[in-house]
């Protein structure tokens, strides 16, 4: 074995690189359910947004979602799955668990929230590419949902830890969607 500075290496180069990996730069929060993080208000594109632990958190609004960001880190430090079954929401903890509802299909899906966003128009939610499929949006790009916090079975959540999808919600019935759908379309 020979020493890192005999393969051309200055010693200063070796000793900065070593001192850099320690620094985690590149590393990912592990997965987890703890800490939940509320975080101090923020401001974006001159909208201020202030994360609250609202358990009764229940909106109606538009969602779309994202998927091109795989890899990088989400605001709650893990790495961003596209494939994963997860959503930014811009004012719950971070990580929440949702249920969205598609108002197009009344599709239900149980959703893990591990990043902020989106900062845009009456979105309220921007799934990950994964999420985006299961509902059944990903050809749309968006439409209209509702969003409602729940506090899932230990085993939902973590199968959506693993990046697998929850065991499935029951749909909507067509009256609810009706009722939700005339609630959004008589918001200002």
């Amino acid at each position: 074995m020979r020493p890192l500075f005999c393969s051309g290496l200055r010693p200063t180069v070796v000793l900065l690189a070593l001192i850099l990996s320690a620094c985690g730069g590149g590393r990912y929060r592990p997965v987890s359910d703890t800490p939940v993080r509320i975080g101090p208000s923020y401001t974006v594109r001159g909208t201020t947004y202030t994360p609250v632990a609202d358990p009764t958190y229940d909106m109606l609004g538009e969602a779309s979602w994202y998927g091109g960001e795989s890899g990088n880190r989400t605001a709650n430090g893990e790495r961003f799955r596209a494939k994963g079954i997860t959503a930014a929401h811009t004012t719950l903890p971070l990580p929440s668990y949702v249920e969205v509802t598609s108002l197009d299909t009344g599709r239900t899906i149980l959703l893990r929230i591990n990043d902020r966003g989106p900062f845009a128009g009456r979105r309220i939610i921007d799934l990950s590419r994964g999420a985006a499929q299961l509902l059944g949006l990903r050809a749309q790009g968006h439409a209209a949902v509702r969003v409602r916090r729940v506090d899932p079975p230990e085993r939902d959540r973590a199968r959506l830890r693993d990046g697998k999808p929850a065991a499935p919600r029951p749909d909507a019935s067509a009256a609810t969607i009706a009722n939700l759908r005339a609630q959004l379309d008589a918001a200002p």
